[in-house]
């Protein structure tokens, strides 16, 4: 697994990229835009193959959460993980899952809350007009 630091790269060399991405195989072209938005923005990208595995101390650092919850995540069978010995290795493709459906389940959420503050606002107009 290596890290690329993008916060250092000159947007006109990005721009460059863009125009260069836009000139060659859809396939290959595809692939770089995909790139140029977290670069643009100075994002970190992870690159690495299936196979790779993290510790449960990486896998909190990348989520942004204590050990001691990514524990309580594997102990529920919230994230998948193998055991090598006595310890715990995530596979980087269950990770990503986790993430993934933590963030379904958060726009979920918000959507559910921005519905229910709609249809008590409905509600309450209704009782309004209704005394």
């Amino acid at each position: 697994m290596k890290t690329l630091d993008t916060a250092n790269v000159p947007s006109d060399q990005l721009d460059d990229l863009e125009r260069y991405a836009a000139s060659i195989a859809p396939e290959l072209g595809d692939f770089l835009r995909e790139l140029l938005g977290p670069m643009r923005s100075g994002d970190e990208i992870i690159i690495s193959d299936d196979s790779a595995t993290l510790t449960p101390n990486q896998a909190a650092e990348r989520l942004g959460m204590s050990r001691t919850h990514i524990y309580k995540l594997l102990d529920r069978g919230q994230i998948a993980f193998d055991r090598v010995g006595r310890d715990r290795r995530i596979p980087i493709n269950e990770l990503i899952k986790f993430e993934e459906q933590r963030q379904h389940d958060r726009r979920e959420l918000a959507e559910r809350f921005a519905h229910q503050n709609q249809t008590t606002a409905s509600a309450t107009d209704e009782l309004a007009d209704l005394l």
